[in-house]
Protein backbone atom coordinates (compact mmCIF):
# COMPACT_ATOMS: atom_id res chain seq x y z
CA UNK A 1 0.00 0.00 0.00
CA UNK A 2 1.60 3.21 -1.14
CA UNK A 3 1.75 5.64 2.21
CA UNK A 4 1.11 9.27 2.12
CA UNK A 5 4.59 10.24 2.28
CA UNK A 6 5.20 8.40 -0.97
CA UNK A 7 1.72 9.76 -2.33
CA UNK A 8 2.91 13.36 -1.34
CA UNK A 9 6.03 13.12 -3.10
CA UNK A 10 4.79 11.59 -6.11
CA UNK A 11 2.96 14.79 -7.00
CA UNK A 12 5.92 16.97 -7.23
CA UNK A 13 6.09 16.21 -11.39
CA UNK A 14 2.75 16.85 -12.65
CA UNK A 15 2.15 20.24 -10.65
CA UNK A 16 1.61 23.30 -13.45
CA UNK A 17 2.53 26.30 -11.19
CA UNK A 18 3.26 25.25 -7.69
CA UNK A 19 5.92 23.29 -6.16
CA UNK A 20 5.65 20.97 -2.97
CA UNK A 21 7.64 22.03 0.32
CA UNK A 22 9.39 20.08 2.67
CA UNK A 23 7.75 18.74 5.77
CA UNK A 24 9.28 18.83 9.11
CA UNK A 25 8.18 15.67 11.52
CA UNK A 26 6.14 17.81 13.45
CA UNK A 27 4.13 19.08 10.77
CA UNK A 28 4.38 14.76 8.82
CA UNK A 29 2.51 14.19 12.23
CA UNK A 30 -0.31 16.74 11.42
CA UNK A 31 -1.10 15.85 8.59
CA UNK A 32 -0.96 12.34 8.76
CA UNK A 33 -3.49 13.24 11.48
CA UNK A 34 -5.32 16.03 9.57
CA UNK A 35 -5.27 12.52 6.63
CA UNK A 36 -7.09 10.15 9.32
CA UNK A 37 -9.75 12.56 10.34
CA UNK A 38 -9.63 15.88 9.51
CA UNK A 39 -12.15 17.53 11.78
CA UNK A 40 -9.50 16.67 14.76
CA UNK A 41 -9.55 20.22 16.64
CA UNK A 42 -6.27 19.42 18.77
CA UNK A 43 -4.32 19.32 14.84
CA UNK A 44 -6.59 22.59 13.91
CA UNK A 45 -4.83 24.71 16.92
CA UNK A 46 -1.56 24.30 14.71
CA UNK A 47 -2.65 25.31 11.23
CA UNK A 48 -2.50 26.92 9.03
CA UNK A 49 1.18 25.50 7.53
CA UNK A 50 2.52 25.79 4.24
CA UNK A 51 2.04 23.03 1.69
CA UNK A 52 3.26 24.37 -1.49
CA UNK A 53 5.03 27.35 -2.72
CA UNK A 54 4.40 28.76 -5.68
CA UNK A 55 7.28 28.63 -8.60
CA UNK A 56 9.07 31.57 -8.65
CA UNK A 57 9.11 32.13 -13.08
CA UNK A 58 5.09 31.92 -11.87
CA UNK A 59 5.26 34.50 -8.97
CA UNK A 60 7.13 36.87 -11.37
CA UNK A 61 4.64 36.75 -14.14
CA UNK A 62 1.43 37.26 -11.85
CA UNK A 63 2.82 39.70 -9.92
CA UNK A 64 4.47 41.72 -13.63
CA UNK A 65 0.71 41.42 -14.66
CA UNK A 66 -1.02 42.77 -11.42
CA UNK A 67 1.20 45.94 -11.73
CA UNK A 68 -1.28 47.14 -14.47
CA UNK A 69 -4.08 47.86 -12.17
CA UNK A 70 -5.15 50.56 -9.78
CA UNK A 71 -8.52 48.70 -8.34
CA UNK A 72 -8.73 45.10 -7.06
CA UNK A 73 -10.65 43.13 -8.86
CA UNK A 74 -12.11 39.93 -7.49
CA UNK A 75 -13.75 36.81 -9.58
CA UNK A 76 -15.38 33.87 -8.22
CA UNK A 77 -15.03 30.26 -9.76
CA UNK A 78 -17.97 28.49 -10.48
CA UNK A 79 -19.71 27.03 -13.82
CA UNK A 80 -20.22 31.05 -15.38
CA UNK A 81 -16.45 31.96 -14.74
CA UNK A 82 -15.18 28.46 -16.58
CA UNK A 83 -17.47 28.94 -19.70
CA UNK A 84 -16.40 33.19 -19.80
CA UNK A 85 -12.78 32.01 -19.71
CA UNK A 86 -12.24 29.06 -21.22
CA UNK A 87 -15.04 27.60 -23.55
CA UNK A 88 -14.06 29.78 -26.67
CA UNK A 89 -11.37 32.64 -27.23
CA UNK A 90 -8.36 33.81 -25.28
CA UNK A 91 -9.33 33.34 -21.74
CA UNK A 92 -8.26 36.62 -19.03
CA UNK A 93 -4.43 35.69 -18.02
CA UNK A 94 -5.29 35.70 -14.71
CA UNK A 95 -7.80 33.21 -15.11
CA UNK A 96 -5.14 30.80 -16.75
CA UNK A 97 -3.05 31.59 -13.54
CA UNK A 98 -5.86 30.76 -11.10
CA UNK A 99 -7.30 27.17 -13.46
CA UNK A 100 -3.71 26.23 -13.10
CA UNK A 101 -3.22 26.90 -8.94
CA UNK A 102 -6.88 25.35 -8.64
CA UNK A 103 -5.84 22.12 -10.69
CA UNK A 104 -2.56 22.00 -8.80
CA UNK A 105 -4.32 22.35 -4.94
CA UNK A 106 -6.69 19.82 -5.74
CA UNK A 107 -4.12 17.37 -6.56
CA UNK A 108 -2.77 18.32 -3.23
CA UNK A 109 -5.61 18.03 -1.66
CA UNK A 110 -6.76 15.02 -3.08
CA UNK A 111 -3.38 13.00 -0.84
CA UNK A 112 -3.38 15.25 1.87
CA UNK A 113 -7.73 15.04 2.95
CA UNK A 114 -8.97 12.58 0.06
CA UNK A 115 -12.71 12.99 1.18
CA UNK A 116 -12.31 16.51 0.44
CA UNK A 117 -14.40 18.00 -2.88
CA UNK A 118 -14.37 21.45 -3.93
CA UNK A 119 -17.20 23.56 -2.79
CA UNK A 120 -16.23 27.50 -3.45
CA UNK A 121 -13.21 29.46 -4.39
CA UNK A 122 -12.33 33.02 -5.96
CA UNK A 123 -9.00 35.30 -6.21
CA UNK A 124 -8.57 38.83 -6.80
CA UNK A 125 -5.80 40.77 -7.92
CA UNK A 126 -4.52 44.60 -8.17
CA UNK A 127 -3.64 47.63 -5.66
CA UNK A 128 -5.27 46.63 -2.54
CA UNK A 129 -5.65 49.95 -0.03
CA UNK A 130 -6.21 50.15 3.67
CA UNK A 131 -9.44 52.17 2.42
CA UNK A 132 -12.17 49.50 4.22
CA UNK A 133 -10.41 47.14 6.79
CA UNK A 134 -10.99 43.59 6.38
CA UNK A 135 -11.70 42.66 9.93
CA UNK A 136 -10.64 39.44 11.63
CA UNK A 137 -12.68 36.40 10.24
CA UNK A 138 -13.35 33.37 9.72
CA UNK A 139 -14.64 31.62 6.32
CA UNK A 140 -17.85 30.33 6.56
CA UNK A 141 -20.10 27.64 5.21
CA UNK A 142 -23.19 29.89 4.73
CA UNK A 143 -24.81 27.35 1.88
CA UNK A 144 -24.04 24.24 4.16
CA UNK A 145 -25.36 25.08 7.81
CA UNK A 146 -24.21 21.24 8.85
CA UNK A 147 -20.89 21.80 7.73
CA UNK A 148 -18.38 21.60 10.42
CA UNK A 149 -14.38 21.97 9.76
CA UNK A 150 -13.63 22.34 6.11
CA UNK A 151 -10.30 22.33 4.18
CA UNK A 152 -9.65 26.04 2.81
CA UNK A 153 -6.26 26.44 1.10
CA UNK A 154 -4.80 30.41 0.78
CA UNK A 155 -2.33 32.04 -0.68
CA UNK A 156 -1.28 35.42 -1.14
CA UNK A 157 1.71 36.35 -3.22
CA UNK A 158 4.78 38.39 -3.31
CA UNK A 159 3.14 41.16 -0.85
CA UNK A 160 0.82 41.72 1.91
CA UNK A 161 0.46 38.74 4.07
CA UNK A 162 -2.26 37.46 5.79
CA UNK A 163 -2.00 37.36 10.32
CA UNK A 164 -3.90 34.43 12.02
CA UNK A 165 -4.50 33.48 15.08
CA UNK A 166 -2.61 31.52 16.88
CA UNK A 167 -2.40 28.59 19.07
CA UNK A 168 -5.72 26.62 21.04
CA UNK A 169 -8.70 29.30 20.94
CA UNK A 170 -9.59 27.67 24.11
CA UNK A 171 -7.07 29.23 26.42
CA UNK A 172 -7.32 33.36 25.62
CA UNK A 173 -7.47 34.76 28.31
CA UNK A 174 -9.90 37.55 28.88
CA UNK A 175 -7.59 40.38 27.30
CA UNK A 176 -6.67 38.51 25.15
CA UNK A 177 -10.39 38.14 23.57
CA UNK A 178 -11.16 41.80 23.62
CA UNK A 179 -8.36 42.85 21.92
CA UNK A 180 -9.27 40.68 19.07
CA UNK A 181 -12.58 41.75 19.31
CA UNK A 182 -11.18 45.36 18.18
CA UNK A 183 -9.69 43.28 15.20
CA UNK A 184 -12.92 41.42 14.31
CA UNK A 185 -15.19 44.80 14.56
CA UNK A 186 -12.29 47.30 13.66
CA UNK A 187 -13.40 49.48 16.66
CA UNK A 188 -11.74 50.85 19.97
CA UNK A 189 -11.66 48.71 23.06
CA UNK A 190 -10.15 49.39 26.67
CA UNK A 191 -6.64 48.54 25.68
CA UNK A 192 -6.71 50.50 22.52
CA UNK A 193 -7.27 51.39 19.26
CA UNK A 194 -6.99 48.36 16.31
CA UNK A 195 -4.28 49.68 15.16
CA UNK A 196 -2.34 49.75 17.87
CA UNK A 197 -3.66 46.77 18.77
CA UNK A 198 -3.00 44.73 15.79
CA UNK A 199 0.38 45.73 16.02
CA UNK A 200 0.72 44.84 19.76
CA UNK A 201 -1.02 41.14 19.13
CA UNK A 202 1.70 40.95 17.17
CA UNK A 203 4.25 41.27 18.98
CA UNK A 204 3.19 39.28 21.49
CA UNK A 205 3.12 36.33 18.76
CA UNK A 206 -1.23 35.84 19.45
CA UNK A 207 -1.00 36.78 15.43
CA UNK A 208 1.11 35.61 12.93
CA UNK A 209 1.76 36.08 10.10
CA UNK A 210 1.66 33.45 6.79
CA UNK A 211 4.38 33.77 4.15
CA UNK A 212 3.33 34.89 0.92
CA UNK A 213 3.98 33.03 -2.31
CA UNK A 214 3.12 29.53 -0.14
CA UNK A 215 0.07 27.83 -0.15
CA UNK A 216 -1.93 27.23 3.07
CA UNK A 217 -3.77 25.03 4.92
CA UNK A 218 -6.66 25.85 7.12
CA UNK A 219 -9.62 25.75 8.54
CA UNK A 220 -12.68 27.11 7.41
CA UNK A 221 -16.85 25.65 7.99
CA UNK A 222 -19.14 26.70 10.25
CA UNK A 223 -17.44 25.66 13.72
CA UNK A 224 -18.21 22.93 16.26
CA UNK A 225 -16.51 21.17 19.37
CA UNK A 226 -14.58 18.72 16.68
CA UNK A 227 -12.64 22.06 14.98
CA UNK A 228 -11.17 25.29 15.29
CA UNK A 229 -12.04 27.67 12.31
CA UNK A 230 -8.90 29.56 11.51
CA UNK A 231 -9.38 33.38 12.50
CA UNK A 232 -7.38 35.30 9.61
CA UNK A 233 -6.77 39.04 8.60
CA UNK A 234 -5.30 40.44 5.81
CA UNK A 235 -1.88 42.74 6.54
CA UNK A 236 -2.66 46.31 5.81
CA UNK A 237 -1.27 47.90 3.07
CA UNK A 238 0.94 51.22 3.09
CA UNK A 239 -1.42 54.09 2.75
CA UNK A 240 -0.75 54.67 -1.67
CA UNK A 241 -1.87 50.98 -1.71
CA UNK A 242 0.03 48.16 -2.85
CA UNK A 243 -0.30 45.18 -5.82
CA UNK A 244 -0.70 41.50 -4.99
CA UNK A 245 -2.79 38.60 -5.73
CA UNK A 246 -4.91 36.28 -3.57
CA UNK A 247 -6.15 32.89 -4.40
CA UNK A 248 -8.38 30.86 -2.53
CA UNK A 249 -10.35 27.71 -2.58
CA UNK A 250 -12.69 25.82 -0.20
CA UNK A 251 -13.75 22.11 0.06
CA UNK A 252 -16.40 20.16 1.51
CA UNK A 253 -16.09 17.00 3.10
CA UNK A 254 -17.95 13.83 1.59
Amino acid sequence: MTTLREAWSALASGLKILELVEFSANHWSLLERLHANFNDREAHAHLPIPIARFAEDATQVIHEHVQRFDDVRTEYVDDSWMRENFAAGAPDPMAVHARRYNEDVDRLMGVLVPSARYRKGHYAYGKFTVASPHGLHTDHTAEDPAAKGEPICIARLRTLGTHYVAGDYRTQDAETRSMLEALRYWVPVPQGEPDSVLDELLRRRTLKTIPVDHVMLMVAGNGSSDCQVTQHIAARPPEAGQHSAFFQRQYKLT
